[in-house]
């Protein structure tokens, strides 16, 4: 199309003695539509979109595009944890969302715990659902995270039916490897179903771009 439109313009603006200028200008914007559309689509989907000082930990999030990793790297703080710090209790409402990067945590839950690995979201479930956090979860000294606010994220999920497609799509693989892990709540399996449902629409908007 973008080689057929130059053509289309000549010819309009020739094919009579009078240019026929609705056409040319029609054809000049749609042209100019498809570019950008083109330079966007192509930008979205560049490694030069992804900031310079996240680049390390892509392919941590390798399944998004690197556009909307951009976008959702760019609502987070990252950070290094000097002392023990607490991010979520159980039974008590909860208003961000966290990824480990490294180092570890210890989630304790009914008086039972564990220590969960890097490379997880903390938070999730309180996210997607509403409800209170359903563990108590300690970073230790030296962990790094990413750290959102649960109304950032919404906000921008709002805005855009792609970003949180892919947001979902990667707390869906998330809950999934905790329920094979046998870590995560009793429902999560429904949710990481349901996300993995909406992981298949992300999927389809991708395609048609």
């Amino acid at each position: 199309m973008l080689v057929g439109t130059p053509l289309y313009i000549w010819y309009y603006a020739t094919v009579a003695d009078t240019p026929l200028w609705e056409a040319v200008w029609t054809s000049t914007i749609m042209g100019c539509a498809n570019i950008i559309d083109l330079t966007s689509l192509l930008a979205r989907n560049s490694k030069h979109a992804i900031p310079r000082v996240h680049r390390d930990i892509y392919p941590l999030f390798k399944a998004l595009p690197p556009g909307d990793f951009r976008r959702l790297i760019r609502l987070s703080t990252r950070r290094k944890v000097a002392s023990a710090e607490i991010i979520t209790q159980e039974n008590v409402p909860a208003n961000r969302l966290f990824y480990l990067i490294s180092g570890s945590a210890k989630v304790t839950k009914k008086d039972e715990g564990f220590e969960m690995p890097a490379g997880v979201f903390v938070g999730e479930v309180p996210f997607v659902t509403g409800q209170n956090s359903v563990a108590t979860t300690e970073l230790h000294v030296g962990t790094e995270i990413l750290e959102w606010s649960f109304d950032a994220l919404k906000k921008r999920a709002a805005k855009s039916e792609r970003f949180g497609l892919a947001l979902q799509a990667m707390i869906a693989e998330d809950l999934a490897h905790k329920v094979a892990a046998g870590v995560a709540p009793h429902d999560s399996e429904h949710l990481a179903q349901n996300f993995k449902n909406q992981a298949r629409r992300l999927e389809g908007l991708m395609q048609k771009d």
